[in-house]
């Protein structure tokens, strides 16, 4: 496999998990916005608490509208907390709100098979199961090797 291939099957799998997420509350239609860019800033606010709108879109290269349509949304699923900046007034910093709201209980708890299935056109879970297994542990060994 070389890099383009590693690239090309990185969107790949980014397609499938956004396939496999549940729908928000109210709809996707209700949200301006992809759960991709959602998911972007949450883990940038993850590994980054207490960051500023302006913050999150140097590190991401999302634009500051969508990184605060973002915010708004994680915001009213329970998942972030925004807090005003004591330096500056004016800003709001944004962190991971403590414990796991609903929707982040939903969200984990969500199976990729069926997306997987539907990516690979085919009903064979025994098949399915194998791939989601070995996706699973390359994620534990690509976050071992990360820290």
């Amino acid at each position: 496999m070389n890099g383009v291939e590693l690239f090309l099957l990185g969107r790949a799998l980014m397609k499938i998990g956004e396939d496999a997420l549940p729908e928000p509350p109210g709809g996707a239609a209700k949200y301006a916005g992809s759960a991709r860019m959602v998911l972007i800033v949450a883990s940038d606010i993850a590994e980054h608490p207490e960051s500023a709108v302006g913050e999150i879109a140097a590190r991401t290269g999302l634009p500051q509208s969508q990184v605060s349509t973002a915010i708004a949304r994680l915001k009213e699923a329970g998942s972030v907390i925004t807090t005003t900046d004591p330096a500056d007034r004016r800003r709001a910093l944004a962190s991971q709100a403590p414990g796991v709201s609903d929707r982040l209980a939903q969200v984990r708890a969500a199976s990729i098979e069926p997306a997987l299935a539907a990516a690979l056109g085919t009903d064979d879970s025994a098949r399915v199961a194998e791939i989601a297994h070995t996706l699973q542990e390359l994620a534990r060994d690509l976050r071992l090797s990360g820290e």
